[in-house]
């Protein structure tokens, strides 16, 4: 049954980074992209909203699958207050440093989201199912 949360927790991934993250948050998460539109000074880093709200949606969608099956199962969220913040922390910078640093590419940046939901699943369901 657990398999069921990774399968989800990949599908929510799959869903928030390319269904959800419209075109215009891809823009905005970009440091040469506010350089281009508004390179007045108070905007210089404004990009870091973009990165912000699109990590935070992801973390939280990634993490829907095991808030669901916890809740059904009475099993205390309290997980849920680390794993979101560090899920969003690890996105936010993984994407900058795609985005804005250029420092890999899609397929290294996918891998490590690919490790982060693995290791989610597997903190919750070595800690909490029992």
């Amino acid at each position: 049954m657990v398999i069921y949360l990774l399968i989800f927790m990949f599908l929510a991934h799959v869903i928030d980074d390319y269904v959800l993250q419209a075109p215009c948050l891809c823009n905005l998460k970009q440091r040469s992209w506010w350089e281009k539109v508004a390179p007045d000074k108070k905007y210089k880093y404004d990009y870091l909203a973009g990165l912000f709200c699109h990590a935070m949606s992801w973390a939280i969608m990634i993490c829907l699958p095991i808030i669901v099956y916890s809740l059904v199962n009475n099993i205390d969220l309290q997980w849920f207050y680390l794993a979101v913040p560090a899920n969003l922390a690890i996105h936010a910078l993984v994407d900058d440093i795609k985005a804005n640093r250029h420092k890999i590419n899609l397929i290294v940046d996918q891998s490590i989201h690919f490790v982060q939901i693995i290791v989610t699943w597997l903190v919750f369901v070595l800690i909490f199912i029992k």
